[in-house]
């Protein structure tokens, strides 16, 4: 049993691996992963690792958008929030990049989830690699997730 699997057990979740979609190609972007699910790009849920202060943080977010590095510092009280590093993000998680669900990790981070994903009845997020996806109620992911729902999304400017 591999460890995605072992989490779905772990939180009850069990049925949920029946629900899990397989594609033969990676979908390790957003956009690909839209692609093959027929949803709309703000449908994926994005998991990305984060370094705040050197501490890995968790941050969920909407596949149409882009994290504010600079909301999510101000959110966490730090210094300085930068992009985690490939073997940080699979250090933390046991996940390569493009394959990290949102729970299930080798290690406890803190997590945050962008509001944006709770404009959605279904969004779906990566089950453990880049080959297979799950379809997930927000508010169910965020809560087991352990995540807290904050404001990061990146805005967009109009001029």
């Amino acid at each position: 049993m591999n460890r995605f699997d072992e989490a779905l057990r772990e939180l009850g979740l069990a049925d949920l691996h029946s629900r899990i979609r397989r594609f033969p190609d990676a979908t390790r972007t957003a956009v690909e992963a839209a692609e093959a699910i027929g949803c709309e790009l703000s449908q994926i849920c994005k998991s990305l690792i984060f370094a705040a202060d050197g501490e890995p943080v968790l941050v969920l977010m909407d596949g149409a958008s882009r994290v504010d590095v600079e909301l999510v510092r101000k959110e966490l009280g730090v210094e300085k929030v930068t992009r985690a590093k490939a073997e940080v993000v699979r250090e933390t998680t046991g996940y390569a990049i493009g394959g990290v669900p949102p729970f299930g990790h080798r290690t406890k981070t803190r997590v945050l989830a962008d509001r944006s994903l709770l404009g959605h009845d279904v969004v779906w997020a990566a089950a453990g690699n880049p080959h297979a996806v799950f379809p997930m109620a927000p508010g169910d992911l965020v809560t087991h997730a352990g995540a807290t729902v904050v404001d990061v999304r990146e805005q967009t400017r109009t001029s």
